[in-house]
């Protein structure tokens, strides 16, 4: 309102400089009378208005001050607009365009109502002078000389065209300020939208920044700043490898990386993901970055790591200990026995089977112990899985001629690659396939197939055996923990150490007792091994 006021000011000060100062300038006359004297009067009462308005501007405060202001000051255009239509002629005057100024001034500074209410009063006066004029009430400079028809037409002209002004002006004017008040909403629905997103992304624990097209960071939250110990200023117009180096080194753009950067001496571990940044039209804008600092959990996983280490260290000698004691009893049975010398042939002999029975059951125990206990390294090479798993298929079916009653049903269509190392997944494969096929009474069958989904393969093993009740699932890969007599319960513990050497793992599920089971061996098809 109050720039509006001012510029409606700054307007009239302009308008009456140009008009009445180049009339006065070029002592333009009418008729016999000339008026340079009453036009230095007009012009020096307008200047000493627009100085009362400026200075009366200091105290108007309220919207009905402001309201009450400008109606004063168009009442006294308005005034001074007929105060010089009379001076210059009254009919004959060109200064009645002023009027519809005046109008338009005062549907742009106050609303419609008052728009038409300017209008009537410009009516008034204007019809007011003209007749006054015509019966030669007033004396006026110039000379009409026009009949009745004539002045009744030109006030019936301009009253109209005031009206019309009035109403053109006024809804054009209140449609903009209807627009104008509508874009005001927006642009405060817009800022505080904006606001609430800066605040959104500066109060996240996560450290984000983001990044335009040529891969500059343009944005760096205060999470950001304080996970990496850089400021805006540091960062801002940086590529984000500069600031993590560790990022050129990944090998597709988008996926999570971690790595460690040094600052102040201090390493700082982080885990990053990018995504695409896009516009409200769905065009790429550039990307986005979270991040978080990894340094304390890091040091928390290797402190668990080591507990649980020291705590599998502590079970797995029980579990030696166990494990080892039962066929060391029996073989020093065997041998004490022997060594009285007391028993026959026939006797001597059947103890002598189970001594070395016991020892072989020890060496069994030992050897795959120390498979678990120390890993070879892989030798990792591209192979067929299909055709490694019918050489296993091939092996089970011939090893167990008294399973004739299992059938092992294959479905491993064509050839499927994969990177591992192929002796190892094929010791995998046989351990769960001679499990499945022990845990199967008579006519049972074994399903073998495989399951590939984007980049990972499942190879499943799904019998009709007994099953497993939930505390074997639970316990089934712990070391020495078997459900079957005459087992190291080392074979299940091997096998799912070698599939997460492999970046993959074995999964187990199974109703309960009487269920069967469904073993599947979970492989990443390129995998990129060290």
């Amino acid at each position: 309102m109050i720039k509006r006021l001012k510029g409606f000011i700054l307007f009239r000060t302009l308008v009456v400089t140009i008009l009445l100062g180049s009339f006065y300038i070029f002592r333009i006359s009418y008729g016999t009378t000339v008026y340079p004297a009453g036009f230095s009067f007009l012009i020096a009462s307008l200047y000493m208005l627009t100085i009362i308005y400026i200075i009366a501007l200091r105290w108007v405060k309220s919207a009905s001050g402001y309201t009450v202001f400008i109606y004063i000051q168009i009442i006294n255009d308005i005034i001074a607009e007929a105060i010089l239509l009379y001076v210059t002629g009254g009919i004959a005057s060109g200064f009645a365009f002023l009027f519809p100024l005046t109008i338009v001034a005062s549907s742009i500074l106050l609303n419609r109502k008052a728009c038409f209410i300017i209008a009537t009063l410009c009516s008034m006066l204007y019809g007011m002078l003209i007749g006054l004029q015509f019966f030669e009430i007033i004396p006026v400079a110039a000379n009409f000389g026009g009949n009745a028809k004539e002045y009744f037409y030109n006030i019936f002209a301009n009253i109209t065209a005031f009206y019309l002004i009035a109403f053109l002006s006024g809804s054009l004017s209140e449609r903009l300020r209807k627009t104008a008040k509508s874009l005001e909403e927006k642009n405060i629905v817009v800022n505080d939208l904006q606001t609430f997103r800066r605040d959104m992304v500066e109060s996240m624990p996560s450290g984000v920044l983001t990044i335009n097209m040529e891969r500059k960071i343009i944005t760096f939250n205060t999470s950001a700043q304080k996970i990496t110990q850089y400021n805006y200023d540091e960062v801002a117009g940086k590529t984000p490898e500069e600031i993590f180096p560790f990022l050129a080194k990944a090998e597709t753009e988008f996926e999570r990386r971690e790595g460690d950067i040094y600052r102040n001496g201090k390493k700082i571990i982080i885990g990053i993901r990018f995504s695409i940044l896009r516009d409200s039209s769905g065009n790429s804008i550039g990307q986005i970055g979270v991040f978080q600092d990894l340094t304390e959990l890091k040091a928390m996983e290797a402190e668990i790591r080591r507990s649980m280490k020291w705590a599998s260290i502590g079970e797995l000698s029980a579990s030696i200990a166990h494990e080892l004691r039962n066929p060391l009893a029996s073989l020093k049975a065997s041998v004490e026995m022997l060594r009285e010398k007391k028993l026959s042939g026939q006797h001597a002999d059947h103890l002598m089977e189970i001594a070395l029975s016991e020892m072989d059951r020890l060496d069994n125990i030992v050897t795959d112990f120390l498979l678990y206990a120390k890993p070879q390294r892989l030798n990792k090479t591209s192979f067929d899985l299909h055709q490694s798993l019918k050489d296993v298929i091939m092996l089970l079916r011939s090893s167990e001629p008294d399973r004739k009653n299992v059938t092992i049903s294959v479905n491993l269509p064509g050839k499927l690659n994969i990177t591992g190392d192929s002796e190892k997944l094929r010791q995998v494969f046989w351990n769960l396939g001679l499990n499945a096929i022990n845990a199967i009474a008579e006519n049972g069958t074994l399903n073998i197939y495989t399951d590939k989904q984007d980049d990972k393969i499942s190879v499943i093993f799904h019998d009709t055996g007994i099953g497993l009740s939930k505390e074997d699932i639970e316990r089934i890969f712990d070391p020495f923990y078997t459900t079957k007599d005459g087992g190291t319960g080392l074979g299940l513990s091997i096998a799912q150490r070698i599939a997460e050497e492999h970046n993959g793992k074995i999964t187990v599920k199974s109703g309960g007792k009487g269920t069967g089971a469904i073993f599947s061996v979970q492989l990443p098809v390129n995998n990129n091994l060290p």
